[in-house]
């Protein structure tokens, strides 16, 4: 009898600890684990975005210990979003807007908005320090219920109530009005145009133009002149167009030795560049645009500015420090 009671009671302890352990969503490109809470630790593995993974310790204010397939280990608890338990229908954050009575809205009705940001963080207060309670999907429709913060806007979840950034929010329409289509994408840094560069090649080219026919007039038939003549507009056009008309155009890896949050970037596409965070031990994927000599992009909360100094060096501006060169 006194067995029996034992391993009853020995079963019972198991399946506590094994709901114990909450399942939880990496929302990184690719999360690292490391083999103590610590960002300089050794790294012993990594989870790619989208898997689950069971944490086994969450008291810790940075990272989350989590259960590997031959151990475990510590993962930056920013990445990670907790999923619901299994008893608990897994239904979509919400898209489409229902009264709410228990919070006022501003507007006396809740608006519909569209997410432009992958894996929007939302967090439990109006406050960029804030816990973060989850995360919303790129394109997600949410509702609005309240609107009267100049930075952030609480939106109506399935299981509760949140904070999100207002600038990754675009307005689709009121709840009960149809869908609208919008083409604005804030996650994307928007460049100005300048006609300037454009403008000073056409004057150089009316010039040079009138420079050669001045010497095919006047050079009696010299081929040595009107050749040297044809050389040297045919150089100083090429010049001009590179250095004021032609898109500046960056590839490849850059990479910094120093003790800064990014350490690397590499470009490889046109508009997509992937970021290494030694700060937050993740590796996320960004669009980016050059705006003459600069390139921008977001992290979600910052803007990123690099300045393209040569081909092989760019030099991080503004909170973004650190020389990068190219590999």
């Amino acid at each position: 009898m006194t067995r029996t009671l034992f391993l009853f009671f020995a079963l019972f302890m198991l399946s506590l600890t094994v709901n114990a352990q909450d399942m939880y969503r990496v929302t990184a490109d690719k999360l690292r684990v490391r083999a103590t809470k610590d960002s300089k630790s050794k790294v012993i593995g990594s989870i790619s975005q989208n898997e689950k993974v069971a944490v086994l310790d969450a008291s810790d204010a940075k990272f989350y210990k989590v259960k590997l397939k031959n151990g475990e280990g510590w993962a930056s608890k920013d990445f990670l979003a907790k999923i619901a338990p299994a008893a608990q229908p897994a239904t979509p954050v919400a898209t489409t807007a229902t009264p709410n009575t228990q919070t006022p809205t501003t507007a006396g009705s809740e608006d519909m908005y569209r997410v432009t940001a992958d894996d929007l963080r939302v967090r439990e207060k109006a406050d960029a320090n804030s816990k973060i309670v989850g995360y919303l999907p790129k394109n997600e429709n949410v509702a609005v219920i309240d609107s009267s913060n100049t930075t952030f806007y609480k939106i109506k979840v399935t299981n509760g109530e949140g904070w999100v950034s207002k600038e990754f929010l675009v307005r689709i329409s009121p709840a009960k009005a149809p869908v609208q289509k919008t083409t604005i994408a804030a996650s994307v840094p928007q460049s100005s145009k300048d006609y300037s560069g454009i403008i000073f090649i056409a004057v150089v080219a009316v010039i040079l133009f009138a420079i050669l026919y001045f010497s095919l007039k006047y050079a009696s038939g010299n081929k040595f002149i009107i050749g040297f003549s044809v050389i040297v507009i045919l150089v100083v056009g090429y010049f001009c167009y590179i250095t004021f008309v032609a898109e500046k155009i960056v590839t490849g890896t850059f990479a910094s030795s120093e003790d800064i949050q990014y350490k690397s970037f590499n470009f490889k596409s046109k508009d997509s560049v992937t970021v290494s965070d030694a700060y937050n031990d993740s590796i996320f994927t960004s669009k980016y645009v050059i705006d003459g000599d600069m390139i921008k992009l977001y992290d979600q909360q910052n803007t990123i500015m690099l300045l393209i100094r040569d081909e092989q060096t760019l030099i991080g501006e503004g909170f973004t420090r650190g020389t990068f060169t190219k590999k």
